[in-house]
């Protein structure tokens, strides 16, 4: 079986004016970091899944745990596609889980 590593990125813009939206964001926020994603930008997170399918599995599974309102985006890209974003302003993340590498010796 071939491998051809994905990122699944999640893009989102919840409403916060009331407690109860608050809330929703908070969960939402949560579940993301309990299935592996990893922050890159605020309501900007990534995940590395192992192919296509994976990624499109775990699409799903992040649309189930949705909020009712605002807005959330997903898009699925290839590793080779995810090393190529230039960065305009700034530095990228130092974080081991957002390199590229094959072998990540701990």
């Amino acid at each position: 079986m071939r491998y051809r590593i994905m990122r699944l990125m999640i893009f989102f813009d919840l409403p916060t004016l009331t407690p109860n939206d608050r809330r929703n964001y908070r969960l939402f926020r949560k579940a993301l970091i309990n299935e592996g994603f990893l922050m890159i930008q605020e309501s900007v997170y990534v995940r590395v899944t192992v192919n296509r399918k994976s990624a499109e599995f775990m699409e799903r599974r992040i649309a189930s745990l949705c909020p009712s309102s605002g807005l959330v985006q997903s898009l699925i890209v290839t590793e080779k596609q995810y090393v190529g974003m230039k960065f305009l302003v700034g530095t990228p993340s130092d974080d081991i889980r957002n390199t590229d590498d094959k072998v990540i010796v701990i």
